[in-house]
């Protein structure tokens, strides 16, 4: 894209993609590769971004084009579908939008702020990226002070309580400094008294509160900020498990020297969503919590194979595979914490992630899927802590039993085999197809060579390799040459799981993406390419 063109208008976004061989790179798409995951080009890569406005050109062109209300509510919109991969590029958008001159752009920013900012570490980021942007005079102004006090204004008083109990400071920011610097005037009695909480202590609150006729929200949350404190202060096992069972007290609210009890572990489960509890196997096993053949790893691994709670918590397979791996590994990233994987658990998670699987909507196109073995797949991805191997194995395990039209092959070398992935077999099964004795170059052109040949018709290659040279041919020009053959715009995906940069995909063409590493935000960069979001 010529970056001196005019942007076009941002109602392109809500267009049915035609099936047009002409599909350049518009300004628009880099908006949204920005917003989605942190980079204009056609590359996501593993390794995490550092923002600033020479890498938000197009986000520049748009606000400096009179567009800054669209750039915000384009903002929103991915946000609000599920698009937004990392809050922190919408983040930054929304800071740069309220740093312009232009009045109704920066009144258009800070008025979202409290909708897309659902955390208290996302309000941190937003406040830290304005004071990186800020030039010449102080950052707070009238309006972000309101749109501070709108932020703590808009929740109820139990659901801060909860927040800020449970995220006291990012970045070098705290509650204590926001209302502070904000001017904060509570609007409800409740917020006032979680504001008077954080300003003044829990001393205050008591003196304040502890002896009147409160109302019945006042008593709620009284309540709670009691619990809380009680939490910090108790060394009674007994009363700790009380405070658990009655306030709904999280992990992040409990000291960690009560973390080392069985019967706290025992109680903070029975409401701990599955996919923190599967983050945390390992500590439990560790801890002797989880010890072979007792009630505890019963009860455990029936909460992990639970096809309802895994629906309910929206975690896509690849996220279940890692916890799984990360498990059967026995210890932790930096080797301090140690365990012996216990049996039960690691088949129930082998079992989650097959029914994990009925839980990923289908995008209704066409793939084909193709794992490069000319180099060995043993070697650990960037930006995870599992061997690429058993990634290649779980994308093509889980396209092939939720799209309708998946084609499965390894490639090596001028040579391709078609393979058999069934939803009956595990993925050791799966793999074994994969772990080849490697030979000869990778050809990234192969795959699209041999689907024109045998006239398939494709809308997404995807390739898996471990090897950052594309081949004798270049598979951007193969892929236009496909196209052209079948009339289908198809797009390419080339995964250079341990590469650090690619550069395969053609800047200019919108059906090509580069995918440097390989973790759980790959995976949604993939899905949203796939269904035309950015």
């Amino acid at each position: 894209m010529d970056p001196a063109s005019p942007p076009e208008q941002l109602s392109l976004v809500h267009e049915q993609v035609q099936n047009s061989l002409d599909r350049s790179v518009t300004a628009a798409v880099c908006l949204r590769r920005f917003l989605c995951y942190g980079s204009e080009g056609p590359t996501y890569t593993t390794k995490e971004r550092a923002l600033g406005i020479e890498n938000a050109l197009c986000l520049m062109q748009f606000i400096e084009g009179g567009r800054g209300c669209e750039v915000v509510e384009e903002v929103r919109r991915l946000n609000l579908e599920g698009h937004v991969l990392c809050s922190n590029p919408s983040l930054f958008a929304l800071a740069v939008c309220s740093q312009h001159a232009d009045c109704k752009t920066k009144q258009a920013s800070l008025r979202v702020l409290k909708e897309l900012c659902r955390s208290p570490a996302q309000l941190f980021a937003f406040v830290q990226y304005k004071k990186e942007l800020k030039e010449g005079s102080g950052m707070w102004g009238r309006a972000l002070r309101r749109a501070v006090t709108d932020w703590y204004n808009s929740q109820d008083g139990m659901s801060l309580a909860q927040a800020v109990t449970k995220c006291k400071h990012r970045v070098g920011w705290s509650h204590r400094d926001l209302l502070r610097l904000s001017h904060m005037k509570p609007t409800n009695d409740s917020v006032g008294l979680v504001c008077k909480y954080i300003t003044k202590g829990w001393k205050a609150v008591q003196e304040a509160y502890g002896d009147k006729e409160n109302s019945e929200d006042l008593q709620r949350v009284y309540a709670y900020l009691e619990a809380v404190e009680k939490a910090k202060h108790s060394t009674d096992e007994l009363e700790i498990i009380h405070l658990i069972e009655t306030h709904r007290l999280e992990k992040e609210q409990i000291l960690t020297n009560h973390l080392k009890s069985k019967e706290v572990w025992k109680v903070l489960l029975k409401e701990m969503p599955v996919v923190v509890l599967m983050k945390n196997l390992g500590k439990l096993t560790a801890d002797k919590f989880l010890a072979p053949g007792s009630p505890e790893v019963a009860a455990v691994c029936e909460r992990i194979q639970d096809e309802e709670a895994l629906k309910k918590a929206k975690t896509h397979p690849f996220n279940v595979l890692v916890a799984s791996e990360n498990y059967k590994r026995g210890h932790g990233k930096r080797g301090k914490l140690k365990w012996e994987p216990e049996r039960d658990i690691v088949e129930s998670m082998e079992c989650a992630f097959c029914k994990s699987i009925s839980t990923v909507e289908p995008t209704g196109k066409r793939f084909l899927l193709a794992v490069d073995i000319s180099s060995s797949l043993s070697s650990v991805a960037h930006g995870s802590s599992i061997n690429t191997v058993a990634i290649a194995t779980a994308m093509c395990m889980v396209l092939s039993q939720t799209e309708a039209d998946t084609q499965v092959v390894n490639f090596s070398d001028g040579s391709l085999v078609p393979c058999v992935i069934s939803s009956d077999l595990t993925l050791m099964q799966v793999a074994t197809q994969f772990i080849k004795t490697p030979g000869g170059s990778t050809d990234c052109a192969l795959p699209i060579t041999w689907a024109s040949e045998h006239e398939k018709t494709v809308d997404v290659f995807i390739i898996f390799t471990n090897n950052q040279i594309c081949g004798r041919e270049n598979p951007a020009e193969t892929l236009k040459a496909y196209r052209q053959k079948s009339g289908v715009f198809s797009k390419l995906i080339v995964c250079g799981m341990i590469a650090k940069s690619l550069s395969i995909a053609d800047p200019e063409d919108r059906g090509m993406l580069d995918v440097c590493g390989f973790d759980s935000r790959a995976v949604d960069v993939i899905r949203n390419f796939v269904l035309d979001v950015m």
